[in-house]
């Protein structure tokens, strides 16, 4: 049986830009993404904490230490310049694999910049 895990996630990002007349997708500085383990294309949920939307987009490499964080297309409307957002990919996992599975965590501060690891 395969399960379906939190693969990689980026915690508290916030969205830089959102951009409605752009074909879809979030935009997600590259040096985030190599963190957190997560490529081009790749499936990913947005839940916004700001707002409480969650959706379904893929991902788009921006600019690398840029700090990008940009909500793409239909889904601009449910996350806004200044929302605070979760970015999670998730993966499928066989019983062998679970055994030593441990999901990629990634902490930015206020302008998306990694952190070693999070405020409490």
């Amino acid at each position: 049986m395969l399960r379906v895990m939190m693969k990689s996630k980026i915690h508290r990002a916030i969205v830089t830009e959102s951009n409605l007349h752009y074909e879809g997708s979030i935009t997600i500085d590259e040096a985030l993404l190599e963190k957190a383990q997560i490529l081009p294309y790749e499936k990913v949920a947005i839940y916004n904490i700001t707002n409480g939307e969650r959706f379904t987009t893929y991902v788009i490499k921006g600019e690398r230490d840029s700090g990008t964080i940009c909500i793409n297309g239909a889904a601009a409307h449910k996350a806004r310049k200044g929302d605070m957002i979760i970015i999670v990919a998730y993966g499928l996992y066989d019983e062998k694999e679970l055994q030593s599975f441990k999901p990629n965590k990634v902490y930015v501060d206020e302008k998306n910049r990694i952190k070693q690891k999070p405020s409490q």
